[in-house]
């Protein structure tokens, strides 16, 4: 059984994504995500990102961890230094819990789930949903573009095997 955890960083919202199979198929997935009050100062916010993804991934203890792989736009350079924080203490935790971690471009992912490196979040969440065979809209958005991540990660696992 090989398990793979996908992660997709954010302050406001970082979404989790689980996905579980063989080398044949897929044989079950969950996601969720991390939210954190807007009020509350960086670090409570941090803190609470931290904490509760190490006690995930000491929970689940999955084969492979897949963080999506930050990067800065030109127009908003602090977003950026904001998603260095987050990715940041994601790292932390999954060294804590003793997993290695692979860091993935976002555009890969979207390639290699939706064909297209430049697809939208909807598009993202459709090809997601179809690979799953889920019925229902995977919500939040951080939530199934965590389970790309996961995806991604879990093709590639297998594939070494």
């Amino acid at each position: 059984m090989i398990k793979v955890v996908g992660i997709d960083p954010g302050l406001a919202g970082t979404g989790i994504g689980v996905i579980e199979g063989n080398k044949k198929e897929i044989l079950g997935y969950s996601f969720g995500s991390i939210s954190t009050n807007a009020k509350d100062p960086i670090h409570l916010r941090l803190y609470t990102i931290y904490s509760k993804i190490l006690a995930f991934l000491c929970e689940k203890k999955p084969d492979r961890v897949v963080i999506e792989d930050i990067y800065s736009l030109e127009k908003h350079p602090g977003s950026g230094i904001m998603l260095g924080k987050v990715s940041g203490v994601l790292l932390v935790a999954a060294y804590n819990a003793g997993l290695d971690v692979e860091e993935i471009p976002v555009r890969e992912v979207k390639k290699i789930i939706c064909g297209n490196g430049r697809a939208d979040k909807h598009q993202m969440e459709r090809a997601v949903r179809h690979l799953l065979k889920h019925k229902e809209p995977i919500r939040p958005f951080h939530a199934s573009d965590a389970l790309g991540l996961a995806l991604t990660g879990y093709y590639r696992y297998k594939g070494m095997l």
